[in-house]
């Protein structure tokens, strides 16, 4: 618009020049000494104005050819700064990809070459944050260094490497390390969004419920947490603080906290639990029991159920009343039905307590459940359900495993094994069952051999097992000589062959020697053939 405009004026000065010129017919004499010079007055506009060009036109050229340096100095800082663009650029790109190793290359590089303090710092945080995804957690610390060195008195450049480093440091879990680098920033963080819920992060992790509390009101306040997760958050540290403050020296010192919630934070389940045993303890009964009606009334949970049931004998009937309308808008729900049970109980209404129990059991198989019924029936003298249900309550609340018993084979027979390792009494020598059935002293009867033979595996004791000669033999070395100047591992391990001669004759049959006696044993009675012998022409 300007060029047209001026255009515009230089034509019609030029018009009213020539008009004028054309009308004015006159002389222009120049007396420069020795010389006299006379023109029209044409002609001494027209070499003004051409003087006036040639000047104009000439000052320009000397002014550029003076700015030469000044314009070579500027366009190598333009290719400076665009060689920093493309690397801050393909740097970005890179870390925002995922792609790590080339991110930070690039951005070294561009820390290496700039000359701009804002892009040092920013290539140094760029290549910290690199490394950090990298998990070189040394060479991130080597980088913000760098970063806080360039970044100096710069107030918004201290403040970019310390949330950029907290943030970093709340990554890998060392929360103490980032509160110390944002509490500079502690004071103006009410400005700076994103410090509080660097904060906020920090202070959750250390589990500062005071500080979790404040800075989750602050945000949600400005519309800087969502909603949900501002709840678990005051929910989590409201109960806490009301849990600390109950439970220190100055008894009433949670009323202030309690006071201090706002009407939608005390309906949080937490809290409302919290407040509840409050209350409880400070034996205001009805006032908890309010609590936990308030926050039912607006979510149904099935922890405040249960909390709403455990009560005092005289707060049966009242509660029991309200839970009771809550039935009848959830009349299926094992969890109103199990406390509406415990209710029952707390009040010896055995019938009732019966009905509810087992209408949520119909519902969902609960250990729980389970255990209530089994404490009713052994408080109504029926042994065998509460067993049962009380078993029931233990095969919910765990996997237990099925033995198969049908599968299980007999214990291999080695009580004649001479060398027989024994659990607990060393070896076993010569035991037998008569050995074991000798042991067993005192007032009890005898026992039969195969029951003497399996309960001596659970005697503890391994004198009970064997006789003091078995073991003084069990522990002789083994190569010496046996009583009797036979080993018994040599007839228990015997396998010549047996002449086929010897089956048709009858074997007799003798009664065990003792282990060792100085006195020969009596000859043993042969027993009777089983069939009559043979004579010696072959008739019988």
């Amino acid at each position: 618009m300007r060029t047209w405009f001026w255009t515009l004026l230089l034509a019609v000065i030029a018009v009213a020049l020539a008009v004028v010129l054309r009308s004015h017919s006159g002389n222009v004499l120049l007396l420069v000494w020795p010389w006299r010079i006379g023109m029209s007055l044409t002609l001494a506009v027209l070499l003004i104005v051409a003087a006036f060009i040639v000047l104009y036109v000439g000052l320009r050229v000397l002014a550029w050819l003076l700015a030469i340096p000044d314009r070579v100095r500027v366009w190598r800082g333009k290719r400076a700064q665009a060689r920093d663009h493309e690397l801050l650029e393909r740097g970005w790109i890179g870390l925002l990809e995922g792609r790590y190793t080339h991110a930070e290359k690039d951005l070294t590089k561009l820390l290496e070459q700039t000359k701009v303090q804002t892009r040092r710092v920013l290539a140094a945080l760029s290549a910290a944050r690199a490394a950090h995804g990298l998990g070189e957690f040394d060479r991130r610390d080597r980088l913000l260094a760098t970063a806080q060195e360039h970044a100096g008195t710069d107030p918004g450049l201290v403040e970019a490497t310390a949330t950029v480093s907290a943030d970093m440091l709340l990554d890998q879990g060392r929360a103490e390390r980032a509160l110390a680098v944002l509490a500079p920033l502690a004071d103006g963080g009410a400005r700076h969004l994103h410090t509080m819920r660097l904060l906020l992060r920090a202070h959750t992790a250390l589990h500062h419920h005071e500080q979790v509390f404040t800075l989750a009101r602050g945000l949600v306040r400005r519309n800087a947490l969502a909603r949900s997760e501002a709840d678990l958050l005051i929910d989590a540290s409201g109960a806490a603080r009301l849990r600390a403050a109950a439970s220190s020296a100055n008894s009433d010192a949670w009323r202030a906290i309690w006071k201090d919630l706002k009407a939608e934070e005390r309906l949080l389940p937490d809290v409302a639990l919290a407040g509840a045993a409050a209350f409880d303890a400070a034996g205001e009964a009805n006032e908890a029991a309010r609590v936990l009606e308030a926050a039912i009334a607006v979510k149904f949970n099935p922890t405040l159920v249960a909390a709403y049931a455990r009560c005092e004998a005289e707060q049966v009937s009242r509660r029991l009343a309200k839970a009771e309308t809550w039935l009848q808008q959830r009349p299926t729900d094992p969890d109103l039905l199990t406390a509406l049970g415990m209710l029952c109980l707390n009040g010896q209404l055995w019938g009732q307590a019966e009905r509810y129990l087992l209408r949520s059991l119909s519902r969902r198989s609960d250990a729980q459940t389970h255990a209530l019924l089994g404490s009713l029936y052994d408080r109504l003298d029926r042994p065998a359900d509460a067993v049962r249900h009380w078993r029931l309550a233990t095969a919910a609340s765990m996997a237990l495993p099925v033995l198969a018993v049908d599968a299980a084979l007999p214990a291999a027979d080695t009580g004649s094994d001479p060398y027989r390792v024994d659990a607990e009494g060393g070896y076993a020598v010569g035991l037998s069952d008569t050995d074991g059935d000798a042991d067993v002293g005192g007032d009890y009867p005898a026992l039969p051999p195969s029951v003497a033979a399996s309960a001596s595996d659970y005697v503890l004791d391994p004198d009970a097992r064997v006789s003091k000669d078995q073991h003084a033999r069990a522990l002789a070395p083994e190569d010496a000589p046996l009583a009797g100047g036979t080993s018994d591992i040599d007839e228990y391990f015997d396998s010549a062959p047996i002449p086929a001669a010897a089956f048709d004759e009858p074997v007799p049959t003798y009664s065990p020697a003792p282990a060792a006696s100085p006195k020969p044993a009596p000859a043993a009675a042969p027993v009777p053939a089983t069939k009559p012998p043979f004579k010696d022409d072959g008739s019988l």
